[in-house]
């Protein structure tokens, strides 16, 4: 993903796997800065195709120069995810960024309870978006009203889950796989699969694996390329 200066200026698509605790945002303004410094640009057009919560890692399109004209459409690729949902537990944020608030029994939760909640799941519905987001709200982002203590009430968003697997079970957790649309809060389905099992639920990890055809396994992690840019591998 090295490239020469007229060739980012033309445009490109990067594919950066986003480290944990780091904001997609943050990933932006490294690889801007970065950029800006190897090639000598004074200005160079940067954004990101889909966020990534801080607590999740994973593929992350970058584009650059022209290439920022094709975001809207890169956002809307179906996306696939795997992640850990802890049961027994809730929490407000319905990740692992807020304390857990409520305990539920778990130890009823069996293959046959989770293969039948799974159905459930797949296919057009309507999904609640988590409080603690940063949906717009009455003109503040819905996370700035939750953390003041504010109520507020999100509304149903249409989606789409077009595959849904668990792929380990343990006593109080459950790792899977997901493929959906875009839009999908994959901590909405974790809170609402808790549920579904007659107990609660709450995302301990996720990790996006693939947008359409894009592939984690051909994305390099943010380490690996701003190393490529400042060893002199940038080519003007």
């Amino acid at each position: 993903m090295i490239f020469t200066k007229e060739e980012i200026g033309e445009g490109q698509l990067l594919l950066i796997d986003k480290p944990l605790e780091w904001t997609s945002f943050d990933v932006v303004n490294k690889i801007r800065y970065s950029l800006k410094r190897a090639y000598g640009f004074k200005k160079l057009k940067v954004g990101h195709a889909g966020t990534l919560d801080p607590l999740a890692t994973g593929l992350l399109l970058i584009a650059v120069g022209r290439k920022t004209k094709t975001i809207n459409d890169l956002m809307g690729l179906p996306k696939t995810y795997t992640g850990t949902i802890k049961l027994g537990e809730t929490t407000p944020s319905y990740d692992a960024e807020t304390e857990v608030d409520q305990t539920f029994p778990w130890e009823h939760i069996n293959d046959e309870l989770i293969n039948h909640a799974i159905t459930g799941f797949l296919g057009e519905q309507n999904q609640i978006p988590p409080i603690f987001s940063a949906i717009k709200k009455d003109g503040k982002k819905a996370y700035e009203s939750a953390r003041a203590g504010t109520a507020i009430e999100m509304q149903p968003r249409k989606v789409e889950i077009m595959g849904f697997q668990v792929t380990r079970k343990s006593p109080q957790e459950l790792d899977f796989s997901v493929s959906c649309s875009k839009g999908t809060y994959i901590r909405s389905l974790a809170n609402d699969f808790g549920k579904a099992l007659k107990s609660g639920g709450y995302l301990s990890a996720l990790r996006r694996t693939a947008i359409g055809d894009y592939k984690i396994e051909a994305a390099l992690s943010l380490d690996q390329y701003l190393c490529s840019l400042s060893t002199g591998e940038a080519k003007e």
